[in-house]
């Protein structure tokens, strides 16, 4: 989640979206609902692949009938142009990001996009190919973390509560740490790319939703996120669609018991539904 890129990303943002894959996760654009009443009709929700648009799919295929409730999963690569997209309306809802990323993006682009509530914790953690535990490393050692400003700060916080440095309240960048007994030395990256780094860094910090996709298990982290973060991704909108049926069936679903069971089947740890 790259900031750095926030202009540039909103310009190019429409013609983002219209390059992007559009995914229809279910039939007509009024499917009756399971009890025979009038369908709500369908809904555009933008997603990562993983584990969003995963989420997506299984509701639409397995759920969404119950609410006549069509959905239609546009993905997304990056996280630069969800919000734009939401914001111009070519989707009316995203599933990608957690409050302190929206909040942020709402404050640099003088948007006022809204959060409609945590559905599931994409838990970090740090990754390591040279050493089993945090503790091991050494004087000097290279760390790369996200070079965006809610990730990176996340990533700060999570070796600050292991007493690995010290850090600002508030922390964003590196330019915040306060003590660094071990002389670490920190690599700003892409977050898309930090698993990627692995194997020319001591240790890196990746956020599940590229930690999957590369292969990488909470069995192989040497550092997991816990249960208590504050990163919980939500679902967003724009204010006026806050009460729309079509949105306020999709909150339902996705905080179903029957979804929460399959995110915790699927990711084992990984993913972790609120609640």
């Amino acid at each position: 989640m790259s900031f750095s890129s926030l202009t540039r990303g909103i310009a190019i943002a429409a013609a983002g979206a219209l390059a992007l894959g559009l995914t229809a996760c279910a039939g007509s654009d009024s499917a009756p609902a399971a009890d025979g009443s009038e369908g709500l009709g369908t809904l555009k929700v933008g997603a990562l692949p993983v584990p969003a648009g995963d989420i997506l799919k299984w509701v639409s295929e397995n759920l969404a009938e119950e609410k006549g409730l069509t959905i239609e999963w546009q993905e997304f690569t990056d996280y630069n142009t969800p919000n734009p997209a939401l914001s111009d309306g070519s989707i009316d809802a995203n599933l990608f990001q957690n409050s302190t990323f929206l909040d942020t993006y709402n404050t640099q682009a003088g948007d006022e996009l809204i959060s409609l509530g945590d559905i599931y914790l994409p838990a970090a953690a740090f990754y390591s190919e040279k050493i089993d535990s945090l503790d091991e490393l050494k004087k000097g050692a290279t760390v790369a973390i996200p070079n965006d400003p809610t990730n990176e700060g996340r990533a700060l916080e999570l070796l600050a509560a292991e007493g690995i440095i010290e850090i600002k309240d508030n922390a964003t960048t590196i330019t915040d740490i306060t003590d660094n007994p071990k002389d670490l030395k920190f690599v700003e990256i892409e977050n898309a790319s930090l698993a990627l780094a692995l194997p020319d860094n001591d240790a890196a910090f990746v956020t599940a939703s590229f930690a999957i996709p590369a292969g990488l298990s909470d069995e192989q982290a040497i550092l997991l996120e816990g249960t208590d973060s504050k990163y919980y991704n939500v679902l967003a909108t724009r204010p006026e669609l806050k009460d729309d049926p079509r949105i306020v069936a999709l909150i339902e679903l996705l905080n179903d018991d029957r979804t929460k069971e399959y995110i915790l089947e699927t990711w084992k740890g990984l993913i972790v539904p609120v609640g």
